[in-house]
């Protein structure tokens, strides 16, 4: 059975025209989102995940960014050559947003009921009456007690747990085949963290929506996706399956990150930190984005992007560690310890990757090491 795509994102580049000069923040993304699924982006803070999204609902501040090409195809149409108007018809009906900090994305003068309403009354020509039934129904829906009473209270009267219940219920309202959830558990203590992650899972398969899931906390992604997108640089450099990322990462950033967060099988190992900062996009590096950071660095690193090597029909990376003539080498215990529970899980062992079709295929330089 064909899944369908429900977003194609086709070579998105995006800048900031700042005092410094320009920012090439979002440099060449590409993914698919299809129909049901959940598809996490993570990355440390600066690698592009919020800009990328917020571009697809077209929240990016006008003085100053450029969408400079690309295409984000939504049911056909391109929201990137969308007028304003169009969008409108689009933002809290088609496609939703959660956003981080539910403190101030809540309006502290209106009672959450009227926020709640608003987009029923705009999108679903609702009169107040059926609007209210409906907004009832939806904090009946995200688990918020007493809706009757709630309904007429004020943000401040509400625990951060609750505040981004109320989020979720307005993002929902109208049924949107798109939530973008940005970092939706950053500021809630664990507890709350993992029932709201809880709701979203139930809420996705009562009203079929898709989500994009923002978040630098890997230990959130392995509850709640279905794919994983690893940005760095204003670049995807690594994408697949939450099992393939978790356990079979191939690309060095990913292998950081994976080694930086604690599980059960840590035992007296120090954890790893990645060394130095992101690179500077005013100015971005020639090669890959990464080698100045990576200690598998090889010279052609610092030459020659990296383009996609398929590492499984579902799994891509771009590193030229995966390039048949590169070194071998040895990833850190943490990955290693994965790779081994993935090979014993599926009996693929990890092997060489083969260059995505369309690539170059001669590369100078990848065997002249460091």
């Amino acid at each position: 059975m064909k899944v369908e795509k429900i977003l194609q994102v086709k070579d998105l580049n995006i800048s900031f025209h700042t005092f410094s000069g320009e920012v090439k923040a979002i440099r060449g993304v590409s993914f698919d989102l299809f129909k049901g699924e959940t598809l996490a982006i993570v990355g440390e803070s600066g690698s592009g995940k919020s800009v990328t999204t917020k571009s697809i609902m077209r929240l990016l501040p006008e003085h100053n960014s450029e969408i400079k090409s690309g295409e984000i195809l939504f049911n056909g149409k391109d929201l990137t050559k969308l007028k304003d108007k169009e969008m409108q018809k689009i933002r809290g009906h088609d496609i939703s947003m959660i956003f981080q900090d539910p403190m101030t994305s809540l309006n502290p003068t209106m009672k959450i009921g009227n926020q709640i309403m608003e987009p029923l009354i705009k999108h679903q020509n609702m009169s107040r009456h059926a609007a209210k039934e409906r907004t009832l129904d939806l904090l009946k829906l995200v688990g918020i007690p007493k809706p009757e009473i709630r309904i007429n209270q004020y943000p401040h009267q509400f625990s951060g747990g609750m505040r981004q219940r109320v989020v979720i219920a307005i993002a929902l309202a109208c049924n949107p085949q798109i939530l973008i959830a940005d970092e939706p558990t950053t500021a809630l203590d664990v507890t709350i963290q993992a029932q709201i992650l809880e709701l979203m899972k139930d809420l996705q398969k009562k009203i079929d929506t898709s989500i994009i899931f923002i978040t630098h906390d890997l230990g959130v992604v392995a509850n709640v996706a279905d794919r994983v997108a690893v940005m760095y640089g204003g670049k995807i450099v690594e994408i697949g399956t939450a099992d393939e990322i978790f356990y079979n990462p191939q690309h060095p950033y990913t292998w950081g990150l994976i080694s930086s967060m604690p599980d059960m099988d840590t035992d007296d190992e120090e954890l790893f930190s990645i060394p130095g900062t992101p690179p500077d996009l005013l100015d971005p590096p020639k090669g890959d984005a990464f080698a100045a950071r990576n200690p598998f660095v090889m010279k052609i690193d610092l030459e020659l992007e990296p383009p996609f090597f398929k590492v499984s029909d579902t799994h891509y990376a771009a590193t030229w560690l995966l390039h048949p003539d590169a070194p071998k080498v040895e990833p850190p215990d943490a990955v290693k310890r994965r790779q081994n529970q993935f090979n014993g899980l599926t009996g693929v062992s990890v092997g060489t990757a083969s260059l995505e079709k369309g690539s170059q295929s001669q590369f100078p330089g990848i065997k002249e090491g460091k």
